[in-house]
């Protein structure tokens, strides 16, 4: 047996470049970078790890298997040619590092890695967050939009602003809610590597005494929760968002936002029906790439 350090890669359209990066990074739990050619209008999205070389067959089908159902469902994944390469060890720290470049959310709010030397705004709040084994270091349009989202419903005024995240996986949007005065903040995840992540990033952050991320899951948390939030982050899978609408939909404070993500372009409109037929309008709504978010209020009567 050997385990070398190798990439994978998989050459796709621009389209389906963040589509095909969630695949990678389902696959080896590892956020991946992309590399997009203006010429040919493709992107290479690749991720890197110490794989065994009997593992790299079964790797290459499983993918196989997901750019084909990705293709089933309509997006355009050509010519999803797969690459398994060895990696020079002397290559690894910096092959990745250059694609995660600083995420500067306007005057109020800077995300960066731990190795970027880019200095905050006098006005900003930094969240500091290395990519890892937990989705999300708002590179994603998913993850972007929610971050855009939780400053813009910010309001500097209120002391009494809280925020819930569900499904947090990194951390990133509870601890950006904290460092931009949104509490009480509170976060949890089903996924325990997730849960250990967002705690190890809290700690970065000098958020932990306020910020506890907790083990629990969408599909089990009582119906009729003990708190309600100003604003309810879910970035969740479309299906999961609409089976556990009425969980989601109870934790919003009355005046609240409910901020949705992780929805492809095609699924956004079943989900929009199942939060109106709830009585909730959509107020705001983003699509980038194959992605669109969006933000819901509830409707007065």
């Amino acid at each position: 047996m050997s385990k070398l350090l190798r990439s994978i890669s998989i050459t796709t359209s621009l389209s389906a470049e963040d589509t095909v990066g969630v695949l990678l990074e389902l696959e080896q739990g590892q956020t991946p970078s992309s590399y997009a050619d203006a010429l040919t209008r493709l992107s290479t999205v690749s991720v890197y790890g110490e794989i065994e070389t009997q593992d790299v067959a079964g790797i290459k089908r499983r993918l196989r298997e997901g750019l084909q159902a990705l293709a089933a469902d309509g997006i355009d994944v050509a010519p999803a040619r797969i690459q398994v390469k060895k990696v020079p060890a002397r290559d690894w720290s910096e092959s990745w590092k250059r694609h995660f470049k600083p995420l500067d959310l306007g005057p109020r709010l800077l995300v960066k890695p731990t190795w970027s030397r880019r200095v905050p705004k006098k006005t900003q709040a930094l969240v500091v967050l290395d990519p890892g084994l937990s989705f999300g270091t708002g590179q994603h349009a998913t993850t972007r939009f929610c971050l855009e989202q939780l400053v813009a419903l910010r309001d500097p005024q209120s002391s009494s602003q809280s925020m819930l995240d569900v499904g947090t996986g990194s951390g990133i949007l509870a601890i950006a809610a904290v460092k931009l005065g949104y509490q009480p903040v509170n976060a949890f995840d089903f996924d325990a590597d997730c849960v250990r992540v967002a705690n190890e990033n809290t700690e970065l952050n000098g958020v932990a005494a306020v910020l506890i991320v907790t083990h629990d899951d969408i599909t089990q948390v009582p119906k009729k929760p003990k708190q309600r939030y100003s604003v309810v982050c879910a970035n969740l899978i479309y299906d999961l968002l609409i089976a556990e609408r009425d969980r989601l939909l109870a934790r919003v404070a009355p005046g609240g936002s409910l901020v949705l993500a992780g929805i492809l372009e095609t699924q956004f409109g079943v989900v929009r029906k199942a939060f109106e037929a709830a009585g909730w309008k959509l107020v705001v709504a983003t699509t980038d790439k194959e992605w669109r978010s969006g933000t819901f209020i509830e409707v007065a009567l």
